[in-house]
């Protein structure tokens, strides 16, 4: 008989890989389906390993990238001493992510507690799922304008992002603190505005959310290594690490290619569409 918890942890896994990286918001997904199906909430150990999961598949992913961004940086050290950015494109790529990175870090450390306490109330109120169900549908059509708002300039290749461009996108990525609002989505739709490449916008996204990713997990990590991982839990953790990873990486893959012949129009309508069921099951008192 398979545990019912290993099922879960399977499913939760599953919806973390593909949505953490599809600009429809992870963090919704992980407060609906579990209100649709009235499961209680795991504890840390799955939310490490769901970080864990989606930090291996980014990596895996994009790990020429990464090594090329840190050669290019190190590579450069000694222009950054003399006041001036690395020769090398994608070392000066790197630096441009790590300061990019500052906003949405300094978002998370003073604002993430105050935000989690309204939706991850157990049971999770009318209010926060009505907030959800806006900011999906809200979000969902600024990123159809800025899809359209992109087309009508020459988009610009992952080498040819400049600095101010980062610090948009970075400043976009602040936003996704707010449950329903997708980091994904939001540093998407602020590189289509930017007149950033689809594709080329989405591969950023994902690179910016290397360091934020890596931060969580390790804030996380830092609890359950004090803490352990409780008693029972170890298959959670690993089923929780396995259908993260091999989702999140497939995930990467699928949207990039995606991304690269179609429009962002599918992910505009389904979070449209999800906004509107949950408005309507949210009026209707429903109670899984």
């Amino acid at each position: 008989m398979v545990d019912s918890n290993i099922v879960r942890a399977i499913v939760l896994g599953i919806v973390q890989g593909l949505t953490e990286f599809l600009p429809v918001s992870s963090s919704a997904h992980l407060i609906i389906v579990p209100w649709l199906f009235g499961w209680q909430p795991f504890g840390l150990a799955f939310d490490v390993a769901t970080h864990l999961g989606t930090l291996a598949a980014v990596l895996v992913y994009f790990w020429r990238d990464l090594v090329a961004m840190a050669r290019g940086a190190i590579g450069g050290w000694r222009s950054l001493v003399r006041g001036r950015l690395p020769e090398d494109e994608m070392g000066r790529l790197g630096l441009f992510i790590v300061v990019a990175t500052i906003p949405a870090a300094m978002a998370g450390v003073l604002l993430e507690s105050s935000i989690d306490k309204h939706f991850h109330q157990d049971p999770i109120g009318s209010a926060p799922m009505v907030a959800l169900a806006l900011l999906l549908m809200g979000m969902g059509l600024l990123l159809g304008v800025a899809d359209r708002a992109g087309q009508r300039r020459q988009g610009r290749s992952l080498r040819q992002i400049g600095l101010p461009t980062a610090l948009a996108v970075g400043l976009a990525q602040m936003l996704a603190i707010v449950p329903g609002v997708s980091r994904s989505g939001s540093t998407i739709t602020a590189g289509l505005f930017a007149g950033l490449e689809r594709a080329t916008a989405a591969r950023f996204s994902f690179l910016l959310g290397v360091p934020i990713i890596l931060g969580a997990g390790l804030k996380e990590t830092i609890g359950l290594v004090r803490d352990g991982i409780p008693a029972g839990e170890h298959g959670v953790f690993v089923a929780g690490v396995a259908s993260a990873a091999i989702v999140g990486y497939l995930a990467i893959a699928g949207l990039i290619r995606f991304l690269q012949r179609h429009s962002t129009d599918v992910f505009v309508i389904y979070r449209l569409v999800l906004g509107a069921t949950l408005l309507i099951l949210v009026a209707t008192g429903f109670r899984a």
